[in-house]
């Protein structure tokens, strides 16, 4: 879902299908996770495909309108099975399969009146976008060309959408504008923590992990968000902006592994165009296992949470081992 926005690389509209494709061999009969020991396809909580939002291509402002709805209104309804966890108004979590970024922001305004309030941003990617919509220069302005991809979190934080101070980049390898470092003040004006992709060689996957937990907590309600192009082109070509020197699919899965205790409300794998992917689609394949990832931690979160089954892996060589 989500309109065409991409400063490089267009087609992004089609990486839903792609993923969906992707994900073919994601059944309920081969479905479990052995790193986690469960199948979230056959846990007690449901999962449902709730397929495409139908968006215009042809109008940005019409699109962001039809997203926003559409978030709001499944976002609001009550999930399909109800826990006796103490929780008297439980939500369901979205898993948005993209697509343009910009479709960051409409989720985002949804859930601020779903929970009555900001929420934390984890934002894995290659840019900051936080941009103000003026280093998009161009000679013909118009309102709604300040509605990018690489401006809808500079939108939500002057909308009160982000909270301030609890949020985090991760993956970050980014040129910036100008000739000096005010890409960086406004965004750390805007309450965000840095966490570049060089980090990962001095502090490994554990330490980007301890920082992120460190920074978010595990209580806070969090909006995760996963730019494909974290991973380095080299392994996942099929994106609109790619960006050379990234992690791979395994230190972003590994990383996603660790962070299950943070509390996510709602979660977005966008960014994806199938146009641009190699032959063997390595980008919609990752992008459908960091889905199965982000599902995976959901569930075990819930069943943690619930004292139900569910637990570290025992490898073949008979050592047990933790979530990372």
């Amino acid at each position: 879902m989500g309109p065409e926005m991409a400063a490089l690389h267009e087609g992004a509209r089609f990486g839903p299908r792609a993923i969906r494709a992707a994900s073919a061999r994601q059944t309920s009969s081969q479905g479990f996770n052995a790193r986690r020991g469960l199948n979230p396809y056959t846990s007690p909580y449901i999962i449902l495909d709730c397929g495409d939002i139908p968006i215009t291509p042809f109008d940005n402002a019409l699109a962001l309108r039809q997203m926003s709805e559409a978030f709001l209104e499944l976002g609001s309804r009550t999930p399909a099975l109800s826990t006796d966890d103490g929780d008297d108004n439980p939500k369901p979590k979205l898993l948005t399969l993209g697509g343009d970024h910009s479709i960051v922001l409409p989720a985002l305004r949804a859930l601020n009146k779903i929970y009555g309030g900001p929420v934390a941003v984890l934002h894995f990617d290659a840019h900051l976008d936080t941009w103000h919509p003026a280093k998009y220069p161009s000679s013909w302005e118009s309102k709604q060309s300040e509605f990018n991809h690489g401006s809808m979190f500079w939108i939500a934080s002057n909308e009160g959408l982000i909270l301030n101070g609890s949020s985090a980049h991760a993956g970050l390898r980014t040129r910036l504008t100008g000739d000096d470092w005010n890409d960086h003040i406004d965004d750390d004006r805007q309450g965000f923590l840095r966490i570049s992709s060089d980090d990962i060689d001095d502090l490994g996957t554990k330490g980007i992990i301890d920082i992120i937990l460190e920074r978010i907590g595990t209580e806070t309600p969090t909006y995760l968000s996963i730019d494909i192009d974290v991973i380095d082109p080299g392994l996942c070509p099929g994106t609109g902006t790619p960006e050379p020197g990234g992690w791979t699919s395994r230190e972003l899965i590994r990383i996603i592994r660790g962070l299950e205790s943070l509390n996510i409300v709602g979660a977005d794998i966008v960014e994806v165009a199938p146009a641009y992917d190699g032959g063997g689609e390595q980008t919609a394949l990752t992008a459908a296992q960091l889905g199965f990832e982000v599902l995976t931690s959901w569930v075990g979160r819930r069943m943690s949470q619930e004292g139900k089954h569910g637990g570290a892996k025992v490898g073949n060589i008979g050592r047990k081992r933790d979530e990372l």
